[in-house]
Formats: structure tokens, sequence, C-alpha cells
């Protein structure tokens, strides 16, 4: 296998890593007395410095103009992911943060369950994934 096929497997195991370390770090930083809203509001600063830049520079041509809903979408977002995170370090702090890191292995299938429910997605597609999980474990057995 070479470099370039491993490049998203990495990725997928620095994610991972990066996930299983703020969890760490926030349940460390609520023990010693931080808020969740206060690790929230840090958290999405530092993100907002460090991702904001980027949009400027790399998707300066592709902006669509600011309209109404796309305006109300970008508050909808921001606020469903705020009370997500809020309601998340929430549970950090009233649980461990290994309990955490294991309920992340759970929203793939909530997504699947959901998808079925608003009807984007068959049962039958299910079948179809189960075949590609089997045969992508065979390949990483050889």
């Amino acid at each position: 296998m070479g470099l370039k096929a491993a490049v998203p497997f990495v990725g997928m195991v620095m994610a991972e890593c990066a996930q299983v370390g703020l969890m760490i770090l926030s349940k460390a930083a609520m023990s010693d007395g931080m808020t969740s809203f206060i690790f929230v509001l840090y958290s999405n600063a530092l993100a907002s410095l460090i991702l904001l830049p980027s949009s400027f520079f790399l998707h300066r041509s592709e902006r669509p103009p600011l309209t109404c809903p796309i305006l109300c979408g970008f508050f909808l977002l921001g606020l469903f992911g705020m009370l997500a995170q809020i309601f998340g370090y929430a549970g950090i702090y009233l649980s461990s943060a290994t309990l955490a890191t294991a309920m992340l292995n759970l929203i793939p299938g909530f997504t699947f369950i959901l998808a079925v429910a608003f009807r984007f997605s068959s049962p039958l597609d299910f079948a179809h994934s189960l075949n590609l999980i089997s045969m992508t474990h065979d390949q990483l057995l050889k």
C-alpha cells in the first residue's frame, strides 16, 4: 500500500486522537472548576481564529451573496452547534471522558436511523453497507 493510499487512514486516526484528547482536556478543565459555557466560548473563539482566515484566502471567488435565508441558516447552525456542545460538555461534567468518547462511536448509527426514519435512505442500503464493510474488513486482513 502506497503512501497516498494511507493518507485517509492516517487522517481518521488523527481525527479520533484529537477527539479523545479534547474529551480528556475538557474533563480536566471542568474538574478544575471551568463551566461548560466558558469552555464552549473559548473553544469556539479559538476555532474561529484558526478557521476564519482560511475562508477569505481559499474560497474567495466561491462565496454566494449573503441573503436573509443564508444568514438565518448560519444562525440556526451556530445555535444548534453551540447547544450540542454545551449539552455534551455538561454530560462530560456529570460523567466521565471515557463514556463521552464511547458515545462518539454511536453517532453513525443514530445518523443511519434518522436517515431511514426521514426516508433519506432505505433499509436496503443497510445490507449494501454491510457488504461494503465486510469487503473492506477482508481487504484490511490481507
